[in-house]
């Protein structure tokens, strides 16, 4: 997780993530509210046992979202880091190699950096477990298509991590018109055992049931969310593994606020809930708890 130091809302990102919103707050005061949901955030976790690891940003760079690492980085479990070509060019600036060498300090393992990023040259984006929803256990990618995740390099992702794509398009409603929705992974969250989606947002009727087969195809429960409660970022939750295998599912309070008394019982079915509020960082990052954590299946020397 990286720690902000210069946190506002991004003009180059707010074009197509429609979640962003203006506070009317001055920047430093955004950036000091931002630091105190962050450091909320991360003392929660650690008290249920999640081992974090953070970094802070510098203030060398102009990088409004640096608190968002999921976009331009992944790891995984071969020992293969992955690096993504992303849509915002400030957002380019948030690669860092001293990020790699703190997980290296940690006792991980770093085998090989597989590089997107020449892709950015064609004007071609795929913006890590923002654009793809990655099914580890069945060997599955989900990818709702948009300007930052484009299907050819989604299928080559899918080719070079031998994973099958489950490929569609997803929607809200923006001003009375349908618009691409910019990231997956704020409109569907995969978790071992269950799925939170929001399959109104996938207008598609044979896209849709192609991704509810996928999903219980491999056992897992659907359950289902509204678009609004998606605008309240109920569809960017994280399923992380506290102290004891303990699996917690990781998600802001707006999030948890919108669900319903039926839905938490569906959730903590499988596992336990963490919340923590993150009302600024959702309001002007368009993002939430789940773009956060650049979790790390690594393994361990």
């Amino acid at each position: 997780m990286v720690r902000p130091v210069n946190f506002r809302m991004n003009e180059q990102t707010a074009v197509n993530n429609y979640f962003q919103e203006d506070p009317h707050l001055k920047n430093a005061e955004i950036n000091k509210k931002a630091q105190q949901e962050f450091d909320q955030f991360v003392t929660v976790l650690r008290e249920h046992g999640v081992n974090v690891i953070t970094i802070s940003d510098n203030m060398e760079q102009d990088t409004p979202d640096s608190i968002f690492p999921n976009n331009w980085v992944s790891f995984h479990e071969s020992g293969t880091v992955c690096v993504y070509p992303m849509f915002a060019e400030n957002r380019r600036k948030e690669r860092r190699e001293d990020v790699f060498e703190l997980l290296e300090e940690n006792g991980f393992v770093i085998n090989n950096v597989m590089d997107y990023t020449a892709a950015e040259e064609e004007g071609v984006f795929l913006e890590g477990t923002g654009s793809i929803l990655k099914d580890r256990v069945n060997q599955k990618a989900y990818c709702a298509l948009s300007e930052r995740a484009h299907e050819e390099l989604f299928i080559e992702f899918c080719e070079d991590f031998d994973c099958f794509p489950v490929i569609f398009h997803a929607n809200q409603t923006v001003d009375g018109k349908r618009l691409p929705i910019y990231h997956t992974n704020v409109m569907m969250a995969m978790a071992e055992d269950f799925a939170v989606i929001c399959l109104d947002s996938i207008d598609d009727k044979k896209e849709r049931k192609n991704v509810v087969e996928h999903i219980k195809m491999d056992g897992k429960e659907v359950i289902r969310i509204t678009e609004d409660q998606m605008c309240h970022f109920a569809g960017n939750m994280l399923q992380v593994v506290g102290a004891n295998d303990q699996r917690y599912m990781v998600m802001s309070t707006q999030a948890y606020n919108s669900l319903t008394e039926q839905q938490i019982k569906a959730i903590e079915k499988h596992c336990a809930i963490i919340h923590s509020p993150l009302d600024t960082i959702e309001t002007c990052g368009g993002g939430s708890a789940r773009c956060m954590m650049a979790e790390v299946f690594l393994p361990k020397a």
